[in-house]
């Protein structure tokens, strides 16, 4: 039987992530994002494409890291697997807590961050970073932390990682109008040259300080830690842009005709920019 394990730290002492980036996070819902708008389609697609990088029938060891408050944890633990959610934001750990108290087949709970797992080395089956790449801007941090998630993969064992795309502000600022706001274009203008996402004074509801990839750049950083590169699929793909997205979700038809037209275009390099979220699968290797 698995049990609860919270690690405690002491915050004072060991700031794990930027003071923007943990308050941002303890104002924010993100317990109920997935639950309404475009993170209910978010949640039933990310679940997808984990799921094809999961044997039937086996019992896998798997860590996720900035899992947040532990619905994919929830969601793997229910399925029979050993889950480890890793996560910095003290609100998200103490959800997570009560979340898995509640659970036959509980997940543990860890106070950690992706730059240093305190697990022992070729651990886990499967090892998915959920929200470390969003916010680490430094690309040694980005390093780090594959280099950790690779150092506690057994050998074969699969990387999972999400990441935002740097087209992502600017393809909403155009739906929406908020290019033409000079402080919104600005902030684009800088994400699409240098993958930096700062959000401006203006727009104080925007994600905290974050990084957001070129697809190319992506596979790069993992290609460049030994990693056997799988591929890279569009989380919402193209289907995202229909003008009437939630109208369609709710109709059968329609629904079908946009799920065929990510399933057809999800991994093609050249439409990967205008998908808002993207998913890398990499593999480590006997020799890695």
């Amino acid at each position: 039987m698995l049990y609860v394990i919270v690690q405690f730290i002491n915050m004072k002492s060991k700031q794990l992530i930027s003071s923007n980036i943990d308050l941002f996070y303890t104002k924010a819902s993100e317990e109920t994002r997935l639950n309404k708008g475009m993170g209910i389609f978010e949640f039933e697609r990310v679940k997808q494409l984990i799921q094809r990088h999961i044997t039937e029938g086996r019992s896998l060891t798997i860590m996720d890291i900035g899992g947040g408050t532990g619905k994919y944890a929830e969601w793997l633990a229910n399925n029979g697997h050993r889950v480890h959610l890793i996560e910095p934001v003290q609100k998200h750990l103490q959800i997570a807590q009560n979340r898995a108290n509640k659970l036959k087949n509980k997940f543990r709970v860890h106070c950690g961050e992706s730059r240093k797992l305190n697990f022992k080395a070729n651990y886990a089956d499967l090892v998915i970073l959920h929200g470390p790449l969003y916010h680490l801007q430094n690309e040694h941090d980005r390093n780090q932390t594959i280099q950790e998630a690779k150092r506690v993969l057994k050998n074969n064992g699969i990387i999972l990682a999400f990441a935002i795309n740097y087209t992502a502000s600017t393809l909403v600022g155009l739906l929406h109008g908020l290019i033409h706001k000079r402080a919104f274009f600005e902030m684009c203008a800088e994400e699409l040259s240098s993958g930096i996402h700062n959000p401006p004074d203006d727009f104080p509801w925007l994600l905290a300080e974050a990084y957001y990839y070129n697809p190319e750049q992506l596979k790069t950083e993992f290609d460049n830690q030994g990693l056997k590169y799988l591929n890279t699929y569009a989380v919402e793909g193209l289907a995202w842009l229909d003008k009437d997205f939630f109208a369609s979700m709710a109709d059968d038809e329609r629904k079908d005709t946009l799920m065929r037209l990510l399933s057809l275009t999800e991994n093609d390099p050249q439409l990967l920019a205008f998908s808002p979220h993207m998913m890398i699968a990499t593999q480590k290797q006997h020799f890695g």
